[in-house]
């Protein structure tokens, strides 16, 4: 990990624990005339995907390792440079306004009608998978039987079915047959050449639940669901069975394989059988449904609706050793969503022993309502709510009316029974220790996007809260002992929350009142850890420019009086009595060793900000030691960085450039100052002696900046073993280090 410290030094070592966060190296040029930029060769990003850590999107990252650490291929320019250098590259030399006007013609001829695409039948869907089923990945697979399922399951709520059988193939084919009304096979008025189930499978938009005429409430609502699945499909079989006659049509990805045939007389059976296989051209070549989520799904099916049973068979063959799931099962629920409640909950210990349950029609006659509700000790909350059957994963505005509901019952009762504490209850100290199930039938509901993961309807949040709200206060009056217990629990899951907010309320005041001395911490005025950064400067006077230079609302600025101890070395109680490394400690707010939590760490980034000179880097390398011994989560986690602060100053006219080291300083007086006039150069002592518009423009903006984040990249081990040997107590493992690795170094600034 130290190996790459000694890189500031001038040494180029084997390994690295640095990588860059920030702009490719850019010097900062003033406003009144902007430098040419050379062409630099286009360096890879070896960091990859910033991830859920990068918040700031101004600063992409430079990967920089060990050996290959060679400052000098690092441009510094402004985006605002490189715009001002495409303008004269653009000069009214190379193009009159006759060659633009050739030019914008030549481009209008290439784009003619001939251009423009009209997508027919069901090659959007192909084209743009995505679009309607969200994707290619395994859930978007599997999407594909929920909304095959779901069709059957509107027939079973309206009435017209009482069983679903569901089953998997060894091919890998899945076949869903259900005893409804059977999908229509006469002649459909508008394609009179075409039956009404040739219409229903190849043409988007077609269906029978865009009013309530046919289904009151009902899942489907695009008429797209089923022609989806036919046009992501190598191969779909349909049977209908309808007034004792049988019939049947093949499709391939989503093309009638012929017409509809008419297979005889049936008796005894009636409804929709559909079987299809996933195109591997869509999904992948060895696609395949995984039974455990297959039976989950239709499971859960069962659970929505009591009224339905659903016969589940798997292929033996499909399932492997370890795999739990049963080949053949039936699903019947009578008990509904309490019935799914109570397995879910099964083992857990409730707060409250009776489960807060129930289901009612709609006023308005036009839907229903089910949920079961408990609260559990010892483990996590859930909320698992339905519109339709469908799963709505990401939640609406249903479960908005579930949380209004249950939070003003709540605290309606605690005002009832004198608990004055209870006006403190908000809606997620209700729901964190919550388990609930969900279920609402609505007419015409609007959900976001064909997947349906979220209901939009606004309606449904007012009838969810009057309908729950009621019943509700009804369950609390009733259940005097268990709602006490309810009460005290929510009331709890308040304070806990209240004191989390005080603590760290307390945390920053105090750090910000203990180190309120002359040259201390300057903290930020953000509440919140997001994007805040915290400089770890070198030195009083530095500490005076940095938080001139700061941005106040994001940026603190803690300088420290000289050399810190080397923790490599010292004891634990020198440790703990050295006045530094306590403020910092406190500073940050996280705790060290033992006592380190990454979670009250006060800032997103640490940024370790000292001299561009040997001192600096010598005291940047006892910083990075310190919190490699003392808080190694901090640096496995990125949030440990280094600033890249100019050496010098180089000056021409209204030009001026800042060079990070002797070799950057070279490359930009051949490439970046002309021959004529004087050009003055200047090497700053110190970052005290940059003013705090330099030091801002270089080294704190985030527009211009260059940081380099903190890495273990190398085995545990070899980087411990590093450490100890550059900062340990032996001089002669540095003399060892220094012999074996003498001749990568290069500019040594000694």
């Amino acid at each position: 990990m130290a190996r790459d410290l000694f890189s500031r030094l001038g040494a180029v070592v084997k390994g690295s624990v640095v990588k860059s966060v920030g702009k490719s190296a850019k010097p900062v040029a003033k406003k009144q005339e902007p430098p040419v930029v050379p062409e630099i060769e286009e360096q890879p990003d070896l960091l990859g995907e910033t991830g859920e850590r990068a918040h700031d999107k101004s600063e992409p990252n430079t990967s920089v390792t060990g050996k290959n650490l060679d400052l000098k291929k690092v441009e510094l320019v402004t985006a605002k440079t490189e715009k001002n250098t495409q303008k004269k590259k653009a000069s009214p030399k190379a193009a009159s306004k006759k060659d633009k006007a050739v030019a914008a013609n030549r481009g209008e001829a290439d784009y003619t009608a001939a251009d423009i695409e009209v997508l027919e039948g069901l090659e959007p869907v192909r084209r743009r998978p995505g679009m309607y089923i969200g994707g290619t990945d395994e859930k978007a697979l599997h999407h594909l039987f929920a909304e095959i399922i779901d069709n059957s399951m509107d027939e079973a709520v309206a009435g017209h079915a009482n069983w679903i059988e569901v089953r998997l193939e060894a091919d890998g084919a899945l076949v869903v047959s259900d005893n409804g009304r059977g999908i229509p096979v006469d002649p459909h008025p508008k394609f009179k050449d075409k039956s009404a189930l040739e219409v229903i499978m190849t043409t988007l938009h077609a269906g029978g639940k865009f009013d309530s005429k046919v289904y009151a409430t009902s899942g489907g609502l695009h008429g797209v669901g089923v022609s989806v699945v036919n046009a992501l499909s190598e191969i779909l079989e349909v049977e209908v069975a309808r007034g004792q006659q049988l019939y049947k049509q093949t499709f391939s990805r989503g093309i009638a394989q012929g017409g509809l045939e008419k297979l005889g007389a049936i008796k005894n059976r009636r409804g929709t059988k559909v079987r299809f296989l996933p195109d591997e051209q869509i999904f992948g070549k060895g696609v395949q449904f995984k039974p455990s989520i297959l039976f989950k799904m239709a499971r859960s099916k069962a659970y929505l609706f009591g009224g339905v049973e659903i016969r589940w068979f798997c292929a033996p063959e499909l399932l492997g050793e370890k795999d739990t799931t049963l080949s053949e099962a039936v699903f019947h629920f009578p008990g509904g969503l309490k019935d799914f409640l109570s397995v879910r909950v099964e083992g857990a210990t409730l707060v409250a022993s009776t489960l807060f349950a129930g289901k009612i029609e709609t006023k308005e006659g036009h839907g229903s309502l089910e949920w079961a509700l408990c609260w559990i000790a010892n483990r996590d909350g859930f909320l698992n709510s339905y519109c339709n059957t469908v799963p709505t994963q990401e939640g609406g505005t249903h479960e908005n009316g579930l949380r209004a509901a249950l939070t003003k019952g709540l605290r309606a009762h605690g005002e009832r029974v004198g608990n004055k504490k209870a006006a403190q209850i908000t809606a997620d100290d209700v729901l964190v220790s919550m388990g609930a199930m969900l279920s609402v039938f609505i007419r015409e509901p609007e959900f976001q996007g064909q997947t349906k993961d979220k209901l939009a309807t606004v309606e449904a949040a007012r009838i969810v809260e009057n309908s729950i709200r009621d019943e509700f206060d009804h369950w609390l009056s009733t259940h005097t002992s268990e709602s006490a217990k309810l009460l005290e629990w929510v009331v709890d899951r308040a304070e806990e929350r209240l004191r989390r907010k005080r603590e760290k309320e307390i945390n920053r005041k105090t750090a910000t009142r203990k180190l309120r001395l002359p040259g201390k911490l300057a903290d930020c005025s953000a509440n919140s850890r997001e994007n805040t950064e915290i400089f770890i400067v070198e030195g009083d006077s530095a500490g005076g420019s940095a938080k001139q230079a700061r941005d106040r609302k994001l940026q603190a600025v803690l300088p420290l009086r000289g050399k810190i101890l080397n923790v490599a070395n010292a004891s634990s109680a020198k440790l703990a009595q050295n006045q530094l490394l306590s403020d910092l400690v406190q500073a940050l707010g996280c705790g060290m060793g033992r006592g380190f939590v990454l979670d009250d760490l006060r800032y997103d980034k640490v940024i370790i900000m000292t001299d561009a000179d040997v001192d600096g880097a010598h005291i940047a390398s006892l910083l990075i030691t310190f919190f490699y011994r003392q808080m190694p989560e901090l640096v496995r986690t990125g949030h440990l960085y280094l600033a890249m602060p100019p050496l010098y100053k180089i000056a021409q006219g209204a030009k001026t450039l800042y060079a990070r080291d002797d070799g950057h300083k070279d490359e930009l007086l051949d490439k970046e100052f002309s021959s004529r006039g004087k050009i003055e150069i200047s090497r700053f002592k110190g970052l005290g002696e940059m003013m705090a518009h330099q030091l801002k423009e270089t080294t704190m903006n985030r527009q211009s900046r260059i940081l380099l984040r903190v890495e273990i990249t190398e085995d545990e081990e070899i980087t411990l073993d590093s450490v100890e040997k550059l900062m340990g107590s032996k001089p002669e493992a540095r003399f060892e280090f220094i012999s074996e690795n003498a001749e990568y170094a290069t500019d040594l600034d000694i």
